[in-house]
């Protein structure tokens, strides 16, 4: 499995690297297409037990809301998000009446699924459309592959008390204190180095490094076990089987959709 994951990696590096430093509609359509990918997996799940959650819909919006996150940032996101709602709502009001045994489960899945992947995977458009956002998304996406690193490690090492036993009880809370400072310090030395590249202009600090490493690594996790939460709660162990080695789609950007809202923000602040 360990093999199989570093072979993606080493193979996916350079087009996603590519992708991200290009930023315009190849890397809108990249965007969209793992963000769909992920819902796809997420209404599936939901499906392989009974529920009946608007797969089109679930696609629709996600493509719809990183389309309009694109050209027009926050402008139309209300009036978007509203028309979703009702649209998913007339959908599953029709549903129930051609015999569909819990449409309002299957509302709430559809509409959660929307926002969850469409409205919150969005910000990874958002951060990189941030001045100098190709070398902010590569300040803040690799923070998590840091803290993630030195979480496993450092747990695997030293990690005697879980993290959450029920979600995922490989984790500890030595490794993910471990992959905060891992994260924080690795960030900090990222940004320092983009910095030579981005000219002495540049808005990228050691410190500004440190303190979004810092949040990411400490927040980001949660979206991981968010997601391990729906898929134990539907029995299953990934939410998909497209990565070799890695699971689907939405497993790899568990945490991503997070580093994405929080670098997002936190980096306006800091740089405003």
């Amino acid at each position: 499995m360990l093999r199989e994951r570093i072979v993606v990696i080493i193979f996916l590096l350079p087009f996603v690297l590519w992708v991200l430093v290009d930023g315009n509609w190849f890397f809108l359509v990249a965007i969209m297409t793992l963000l769909s990918l992920a819902a796809a997996e997420y209404g599936l799940m939901f499906r392989g037990h009974g529920l009946r959650p608007a797969l089109p819909l679930l696609v629709l919006g996600v493509i719809v809301l990183s389309i309009s996150r694109f050209l027009h940032g926050f402008e139309h996101m209300p009036f978007l998000l509203t028309l979703l709602c009702l649209v998913t709502l007339i959908w599953h009001l029709v549903d129930y009446e051609q015999g569909a045994p819990r449409s309002g489960t299957d509302f709430a899945i559809s509409v959660t699924g929307i926002i969850y992947i469409g409205w919150i995977g969005s910000y990874l458009i958002s951060l990189r459309r941030l001045p100098e956002g190709e070398w902010w998304v590569l300040v803040a996406l690799p923070s998590i592959w840091l803290a993630d690193g030195a979480a496993y490690l450092v747990g695997r090492a030293i990690g005697r008390h879980p993290l959450s036993s029920r979600l995922s009880p490989n984790k500890t809370w030595e490794g993910y204190l471990a992959g905060i400072v891992c994260g924080a310090l690795g960030t900090a030395g990222l940004a320092m180095l983009w910095r030579i590249g981005a000219g002495l202009g540049s808005t990228l600090s050691a410190t500004r490094g440190l303190i979004v490493g810092a949040m990411i690594g400490a927040l980001a996790p949660l979206g991981d076990l968010g997601i391990s939460m729906i898929k134990r709660e539907n029995q299953v162990k990934d939410t998909g089987s497209l990565i070799p080695g890695h699971g689907g789609v939405l497993d790899r950007l568990d945490s991503w959709l997070w580093a994405g809202v929080i670098g997002f923000y936190l980096i306006s602040w800091l740089t405003t």
